[in-house]
């Protein structure tokens, strides 16, 4: 019997780790290495997902789009496609600039990944001949450790621009001395500069040309370190010339002469130093009453500050911030004030904060949970089991690579449940044997170890085989998600490690006087329907059994029973159809932030992109919960990783423009952030649509960014018809109810521009060159860098600008009365060799994987809050119609082979979800197939693995109706809990199986056997239940994980339930075709 059966594995660890010395030793040991992993290991808000992407920039001057797009975008794409690791090729073709850039695959070290695109593309540098005019590639990486983890915006009612860009810049050398920092730069910062303020007439009067004054700034602004002196055996440097310091020294630059005497610059232009042409605007604004500007808006400069990998966030910013106190009225004047406008050092510890706060509720109730059904001793037994496994598991993380971060330590908190199983299996079998009273607690434990060691080895790899599959998710969501089945999994191995090793030490030491109690008192043999809560069970589990193992309508109750099982499931599932539960990537969090996003129409000039940002920073100033924005016209808001993907670091054109939008506390506001988004759009879209420009409100996505939520990408055979079907399909978006945020590539149709044309023949006869006509056009319309400044505090090169003045710059009518040297040496009017024609605006053309591709995005705001039913509204839609003449075909996986039909390829939060659901389908299938090998290889049958994995259905039965009941979505986040449920109720069914096959080799008749596993295993399972659906509850509330949290709560609920009358049924079945024998035989 199995007083005198040998000891398994398991029971032989008990056996000698039970009053071992060394247990103590290692369970302190696991405890100061968990205290050195929460003191060592950097924490941050999310993951680290190394995603490396790459700008390439090729100027050719002058060049017409198609030039560009042929000679340059094509050929370099062709090489950028062929490096190994690359996912997607992009380029942008304009005028006279082609931009490529190069997407590699999620995981691709940087380092190899930018060295292998260095070499691919200055190895192929010849591919324009020399003379053509195509200038050297730019190449700008940009990954994780890009996006700046603090922002710092100046601002002052009192000092302009210019004047806070100096202390900006004081202030990025200042603070990167910050240990840990990488990246620290200045955005919406005016550059410095002389301005040389032409006059034609004056020009003309004193015989010059722009050409003459250019080339005499550079002639005066040239020095050397000519050699050296030898004297009385010194030797003394030698430099020769004068650099020009100021603006000063331009003034009183002798340029010339005109009757003997000197022609100064003073004399043909008046020389301003200060700010150079804005290229962009920055402010920063309030809401009145919250300390901001006194008018509620003024000029800003924003500080970005980026980490270098691995370093711990929150020690960064606090650095940063104990750094500005010092330097108030010493770097930063008294007039000028800091405001800390992003700050995820904060926002990553709070969230530690709180999670970790979640954990030790998660834990304590746990073992209050086994105080009420064991005692106290056993709850103090679980307790210290969970927080070393908790312990261990925290260094191991560390030691994997992982950072203490939102999901990191959500994957700690859902597996509080998982972790403490093997505990409660084997306390509550100790206890049991324990309360048998025939046996000494030495000799107890290791048995009762032992009878459940095999189960519950097989259990916790069961649950790892469901777990683990999920590491190997592909795409942003992988590695994002990675470190709840990875921390999850190696948490059971130490559970189970500890449960063998720690678990009997703590018994054997705390329940020696109980034990000795039911020694003394002699509870005598027998089994666990002795105790009053046993016979209770017993009596159930008998009363609800019979009707289905006794009588002649047994086998009828039966089929009635697995017919009534197999309809709940068909209904659960029917949820998802009738749209009773909605399917989504992610949900939106509660963030404390959202963007708002402009494109005025191309042409636009930067004021005006200005004057709009600020009508919408008017509405945003009266939103209640916002604390501050920040407007920033013709440059990027300081970019997040959402900003990283979709390439806002680009935005530089004049009408382009962008708001960041930071709001209060979660805790000093009832609305989230996405209901405030949704909320502010529509008064922020009737602005844009006054001024015929698009609006996105863009929040920070919970998950992995897309370049928008619904995106169609247009492929054809020819870009003129593409653009005029995107146009089509924009105007649809803009018409299907509930599509917001609509925007397109396709540029202003109506829009034009003007051509300066050379007349070659009479430039010629003149003895005019291209060149000279060329310069003097372009220091009229927007100014030329004649030279360089050489101050020694400057942090930046200081150009002097000749330019006209502001009320003539960009006028073609001033720009034409400059004049240039003729061959006999008199001044030409630019109007005598150039004319002004005007010609259509020339687009932009888009290519995505060497296929022109014309894309329209849109958003869905409606009721159901998901892109995904939007996007298939649209797709209805789109099959029914024609545009300009063609029938689309729709592609949902991959786009078109080729592009020699015009079609679409749906793309955005689709394409997330599809390839994150389809994965994570895979990885749930490779997780069933593994824990039926293992069930296999336990049970020595093909068939009792396919009855103990037969509950795994059942989990929809609780997960659709329970998303259903708590008006959840279901997420990515849903499917990680249907995937660890599998494992969770396949350890309930071993559990069963395995009692009902020792009670029947031991001779008990088949159904004693069969309602006696219930009645017996029914405490661990509900105990192990009701600890996962503990730790699962203190997920509930958060919006990113609620889907798990709900899957595990209610999966765990209805099917532990079912379990316990299911499988032993199913098993019964079993048993009764195939007959006891087989189970010895098996055995």
């Amino acid at each position: 019997m199995a007083g005198t059966k040998p000891l398994g594995i398991s029971g032989r660890i008990a056996r000698a780790f039970q009053a071992s010395q060394i247990t103590p030793l290692l369970a302190i040991v696991g405890l100061l290495l968990g205290l050195a992993a929460v003191i060592i290991t950097p924490r941050e808000e999310d993951p680290q997902i190394e995603v490396t992407m790459a700008t390439i920039t090729v100027p050719f001057a002058g060049a017409d789009v198609r030039d560009v797009e042929n000679l340059v975008a094509f050929p370099l794409e062709q090489k950028v496609s062929e490096i190994r690791g690359i996912k997607h090729v992009y380029s942008v073709s304009r005028p006279g600039v082609a931009v490529i850039t190069a997407e590699f695959r999620v995981g691709v070290p940087r380092q190899e990944a930018i060295i292998r695109l260095y070499n691919k593309v200055y190895s192929n540098l010849d591919w324009v001949p020399p003379g053509v005019g195509v200038g050297q590639p730019i190449i700008k990486p940009m990954g994780i450790n890009d996006v700046p983890i603090m922002t710092l915006t100046l601002w002052s009612d009192h000092a302009n621009p210019v004047q806070l860009a100096e202390v900006a810049r004081t202030l990025e050398t200042t603070l990167k001395t910050v240990p840990g920092t990488r990246d620290v730069y200045s955005v919406g910062a005016p550059q410095r500069a002389v301005l040389v303020k032409l006059d034609p007439g004056k020009l003309a009067a004193y015989n010059l040309t722009v050409t003459d004054l250019a080339n005499a700034l550079k002639a005066a602004n040239v020095a050397t370190d000519a050699g050296d002196e030898y004297s009385r055996n010194t030797d003394f440097p030698v430099k020769a010339g004068l650099l020009l310091m100021d603006a000063n020294e331009v003034h009183n630059l002798v340029i010339g002469l005109a009757g003997g005497k000197p022609i100064y610059v003073s004399d043909v232009a008046e020389v301003v130093g200060g700010a150079n042409y804005p290229t962009s605007y920055a402010a920063y604004g309030t809401p009145a009453g919250m300390g901001g500007p006194a008018t509620g808006l003024a000029p800003a400069v924003t500080i970005a500050i980026a980490k270098k990998q691995g370093e711990n966030a929150i020690n960064i910013t606090d650095a940063i911030r104990a750094r500005l106190t010092q330097l108030k009225n010493i770097e930063i004047p008294a007039d000028v004030h800091v405001a800390v406008t992003r700050d995820y050092g904060r926002s990553a510890d709070a969230k530690a904060a709180e999670l970790m706060e979640h954990l030790l509720l998660a834990t304590v109730s746990v073992v209050l949970l086994m105080l009420l059904a064991l005692g106290w001793r056993e709850a103090v037994v679980v307790g210290v089991a969970v927080v070393i496994t908790l312990a261990i598991t925290l260094f191991a993380s560390w030691a994997i690579g992982f950072t203490i971060n939102r999901v990191s330590l959500f994957a700690l908190i859902f597996s509080i449940g998982i972790l403490v199983d093997d505990a409660i299996v084997v306390v509550e079998n100790i206890h049991r044997h324990m309360a048998m009273g025939n046996k000494k607690l030495s000799a107890a434990i290791p048995i009762a170890v032992d009878e459940v060691g095999g189960p519950t080895i097989l259990a916790t790899f069961t649950v790892i085989a469901a777990l683990l599959p999920m590491a190997f998710v592909g795409g942003l969501m992988g590695p994002y998600m990675r470190p709840i089945p990875i921390n999850a999994s190696v948490g059971m191995l130490i559970s189970l490690a500890v449960a063998f090793v720690v678990t009997p030490w703590m018994a054997y030491h705390l329940l020696r006087k109980l034990a000795q109690h039911h020694e003394d008192h002699g509870a005598g043999p027998g089994h666990a329907a002795e105790s009053r809560l046993d016979q209770k069970l017993y009596a159930l589990f008998n009363r609800v059994m019979s009707p289905f193992l006794l009588g002649d309508k047994a086998k009828r109750n039966r089929r009635r029973l697995f017919a009534a099982i197999g309809l709940l499931v068909l209904l659960s599932v029917s949820l998802v159809g009738v749209k009773a539960v909605i399917l989504k990537m992610l949900p939106f969090d509660n963030k404390s932030e959202f963007q708002v996003v402009l494109n005025m129409p191309e042409g636009s000039t930067l004021e005006q992109t200005n004057r709009v940002l600020t009508d919408m920073g008017q509405v945003l100033a009266k939103v209640p919960e916002v604390v501050n924005y920040q407007l920033y016209a013709g440059t990027p808001a300081p970019i997040d990783f959402n900003g990283l993907v979709r390439q806002y670091f680009m935005r530089t054109l004049p009408y382009q423009g962008m708001i960041q939008v930071n709001l209060v506390g979660k805790d000093q506001r009832s609305r989230q952030s996405h209901q405030i988004a949704r909320a502010v759009r529509p008064a922020l879209a009737a602005i844009a649509t006054r001024f015929h420009a698009h609006l996105q409100v863009v929040e920070i996505p919970p998950g992995p960014p897309a370049l928008a939520p619904i995106v169609a990408e247009i492929y054809g055979p020819s870009y003129t018809v593409q653009k005029k079907i995107a146009l089509d399909v924009e105007h649809l978006f803009e018409h299907t109810r509930n599509i917001v945020d609509v925007n397109t590539t396709v540029e202003n149709p109506g829009s034009q521009r003007k051509l300066l044309v050379i007349d070659r023949t009479r430039a010629a006869t003149l003895g005019v060159s291209q060149q000279q006509i060329v310069d003097a056009i372009a220091a009229g319309l927007g100014g030329i860098d004649a030279t360089y400044l050489q101050d020694g505090n400057a942090k930046h090169a200081i150009p002097v600008v000749l330019r006209l003045p502001q009320s003539d710059l960009g006028s073609l009518d001033s720009v034409l009365t400059l004049r240039v040297r003729a061959q006999a040496g008199q001044l030409i009017p630019l109007s005598e060799v150039v004319h002004v024609e005007t010609t259509p605006w020339s687009d932009a053309i888009y290519h995505q994987d060497l296929l022109p591709v014309t894309y329209v995005t849109g958003d869905d705001a409606g009721h159901v809050d998901s892109a995904l039913y939007g996007m298939f509204t649209l797709v209805s839609e789109i099959s029914q119609r024609t545009f300009d003449g063609y029938h689309l075909s729709q592609h949902f996986i991959g786009p078109p082979a080729n592009g020699d039909s015009f079609s679409i390829k749906w793309g955005g939060e689709w394409t997330t979800t599809y390839e994150t659901f389809r994965d994570m389908g895979l990885a749930y299938s490779v997780g069933l197939i593994l824990i039926y090998l293992l069930v296999v290889g336990q049970f020595r049958s093909y068939l009792v693995p396919l009855v103990i994995m037969a509950p795994i259905p059942l989990t929809v039965i609780g997960v659709m109706p329970g998303h259903w009941l708590m008006h959840a979505q279901f997420t990515a986040t849903s499917m990680i809990g249907m995937i660890a449920l599998a494992g969770i109720i396949v350890r309930n069914s071993i559990l069963l199986v395995d009692f009902i096959n020792h009670s029947v080799l031991a001779g008990k008749p088949l159904e004693e056997a069969v309602i006696e596993a219930g009645a017996v295993r029914a405490k661990p399972i509900i105990l192990t239940a009701l600890a996962a659906m503990i730790g699962a509850f203190f997920i509930l509330s958060d919006p990113i994980f609620q889907g798990l949290a709900v899957s595990m709560v209610f999966g765990i609920f209805v099917s532990t339930l079912l379990t316990l009358v299911v499988i032993p049924l199913l098993y019964y079945v079993y048993l009764k075709r195939y007959g006891v024998q087989a189970l010895r035989h098996e055995v």
